[in-house]
């Protein structure tokens, strides 16, 4: 019993600790990017959306392409190794950024930090091996309340910090901060997993057929795809839209960041409590009712007068984020044979990053083709689609409420 409570609980509080901080550094920076990008140059309003484009793509571009190798370093040498790695590199690099006078050397610098990318779902690759199987969607759900109430809290206190004093010196900041993420990790997480390294790493197609469903894992995989596609889609946007609404008259910054930060809110509130519900009732229930819900939150959202009412939604979306996530988390990890977890957590990392990739490109276009209200639409209609991909290709989802008493 005490190993119990001094073994995955204390994983548990320390990644947590070390999520939020990670959520929280990575956050502080991204909504200044682009008017980090105009300080560089004297560029033209194309040359800076080009720019800042590239800037903020390349790193979700190398982070899909890098992540399966990671997992599979992870599954030899161990998800700790990977903590490290992940946490001591950004550290460096996103510090680095605070110092560049040049926009190329940006997108270097972002580019290698693709090449370091990887802290949240090690993080959960190892939550996942360490936490018994009765309590990981429990586990998984706080977790990702970590993740969620750091990046609340990020732009809050990187706005602060670049009015106090300057953009170049957040990023300093978030360097210093996920540093002590390092720390935490190196000397409070302890992992119990020893891989066999006599094991053959397999290819692609071999490790596929290691899945007892290898179809439920790619519907899984793609499900986060289109999840965070959506999700991704609205940021760009978010601010513009609230601007609208409000008739470009009052604290519009202000009114549009607590608007952006209700949903997680809602998803620290919602994700653990789902999670425990999810292990006492079905995986499968929880999953169904993030993709009905977060489409009828989605729909009206597209069709509303009012910035109160469009707070109310966003507000909801949250629920079913802390719907969707952790459950696909818990999903793939109850159905991954225990030395592929890291494998196929890095993989679902890579969906995440396309997903991501493709959801500013796909809400962009969206946005130019049908105003922002046809954002809100085209996301309900994705995650109807992906729904009903869910529902041909994983039978249990078909009947939920009949599964388990």
């Amino acid at each position: 019993m005490k190993r119990t409570l001094s073994g995955w609980r204390r994983n548990l509080a320390v990644l947590w600790l070390g999520t939020f901080i990670a959520g929280m550094g990575f956050s502080e920076v991204m909504p200044f990017l682009s008017l980090y990008v105009g300080q560089l140059g004297d560029f033209t309003k194309g040359q800076l959306t080009i720019y800042s484009g590239v800037t903020y793509a390349v790193t979700f571009l190398v982070v899909a392409l890098v992540s399966p190798i990671w997992g599979k370093l992870a599954d030899r040498h161990g998800r700790k190794l990977m903590l490290l790695r992940s946490s001591l590199g950004m550290a460096l690099v996103i510090g680095l950024m605070g110092f560049v006078h040049n926009i190329w050397t940006l997108i270097l610098l972002r580019f290698l930090q693709g090449l370091c990318a990887g802290y949240i779902p090690n993080a959960s690759a190892l939550i996942a091996t360490e936490t018994p199987k009765e309590n990981s969607g429990t586990a998984i759900g706080i977790l990702t309340t970590g993740y969620v109430s750091g990046n609340l809290i990020g732009p809050i206190l990187g706005g602060v910090l670049a009015q106090l004093f300057s953009i170049r010196l957040t990023f300093v900041i978030t360097g210093v901060l996920l540093l002590i993420v390092f720390v935490l990790s190196l000397t409070l997480v302890h992992e119990h997993y020893h891989p066999d390294l006599s094991r053959k790493q397999p290819k692609t197609r071999e490790l596929v057929n290691q899945f007892k469903n290898p179809t439920l894992i790619i519907t899984l995989l793609v499900s986060t795809m289109i999840i965070q596609m959506g999700n991704n889609s609205i940021t760009p946007i978010i601010s513009l839209y609230v601007k609208e609404l409000m008739h470009n008259v009052g604290p519009i910054t202000v009114v549009a960041g607590i608007i952006a930060a209700l949903p997680g809110i809602s998803t620290l509130l919602a994700a653990p409590k789902l999670g425990q519900l999810g292990d006492k009732h079905g995986t499968d229930r929880i999953l169904v009712f993030g993709f009905v819900f977060a489409i009828f939150m989605y729909f009206p959202q597209g069709l509303v007068s009012s910035i109160w009412t469009l707070g109310l939604l966003r507000f909801m979306i949250g629920i079913s984020d802390g719907a969707l996530f952790p459950t696909v988390q818990t999903l793939l990890s109850k159905n991954t044979p225990q030395h592929l977890t890291g494998t196929i957590f890095s993989w679902n990392q890579s969906f995440q990053a396309m997903g991501s990739m493709l959801g500013a490109l796909l809400g962009g276009l969206v946005s130019n083709w049908f105003d922002y209200n046809g954002v809100f639409i085209f996301t309900a209609l994705s995650l109807l689609v992906n729904f009903i991909v869910v529902l041909i290709f994983i039978p249990s989802m078909r009947h939920p409420f009949a599964t388990k008493g």
